[in-house]
């Protein structure tokens, strides 16, 4: 099996040589872009198992370089962002990064986000063979197999991330899911305090879905606990 490719774009040329070798041992395959411009066109170029991109570039900033990856390709996205700033993080995570990791950081650390968000894809959803399975609730229609996600007949997209959310959700449609599993789902790890990461997710997953048919919210957060997915109400059939 190919080594899975990873482009890093950032423009701290020792940094990606030392991530360059770390993660060649762990069985990626590495290639770096030091610049916005670059990175952006390496990014859509050629198909990546995995982007690393850092918030801090010359010539176009990381956040316009996640925009630009956005229209036009769902690879999964990890963003690196200076210590303490929340607004690149929400932003980032709001334009479609599948996460995030504060500098300075470990390259285990970083490791482990990569292969957290890398499980999420579809590649890894179905073994050979195995037939797709759907999953239905009200006009919406999830294919586990394939990722992808009709409302009403529409294909949505989404991100790797919103799509194990909303996957969770809606198995259990009409039941709190609390924050903890949703996090281990989701981010490949517990649920912290102040990571807001799960609700930016949460959030821009609303914001795609839309409302349900009569104009109720899909997804409802429960304070101090979690989220649901609305279940929809069940009619009695009419005599005949």
């Amino acid at each position: 099996m190919a080594a899975p490719s990873v482009l890093i774009v950032d423009d701290d040329i020792e940094l990606c040589d030392l991530l360059s070798k770390y993660l060649d041992r762990e069985g990626f395959a590495i290639e770096a872009a030091h610049d916005g411009e670059t990175g952006a066109a390496r990014a859509l170029a050629s198909e990546w198992a995995l982007v690393i991109l850092d918030v801090m570039l010359p010539r176009l900033s990381g956040l316009e370089v996640l925009r630009r990856i956005r229209t036009a390709s769902a690879v999964p996205v990890v963003m690196l962002t200076a210590r303490g700033d929340e607004v690149d993080r929400v932003v980032g995570l709001e334009l479609g990064a599948d996460d995030y990791l504060p500098k300075p950081f470990s390259p285990r650390e970083l490791v482990a986000r990569m292969r957290a968000v890398l499980r999420r894809g579809p590649s890894a959803a179905r073994a050979p063979g195995e037939r797709a399975r759907v999953v239905r609730v009200g006009d919406l229609v999830l294919d586990t197999g394939a990722h992808t996600v009709r409302r009403g007949g529409d294909e949505i997209r989404l991100t790797g991330a919103e799509y194990t959310l909303l996957e969770v959700l809606v198995r259990c449609a009409g039941g709190v899911v609390d924050r903890d599993t949703l996090s281990r789902a989701v981010l490949g790890r517990r649920a912290a305090r102040f990571d807001r990461s799960l609700d930016v997710h949460a959030s821009s997953l609303r914001r795609k879905l839309g409302p349900l048919p009569d104009g109720g919210e899909r997804i409802k957060s429960v304070r101090g606990s979690g989220y649901f997915y609305v279940a929809p109400v069940e009619t009695p059939e009419s005599e005949p």
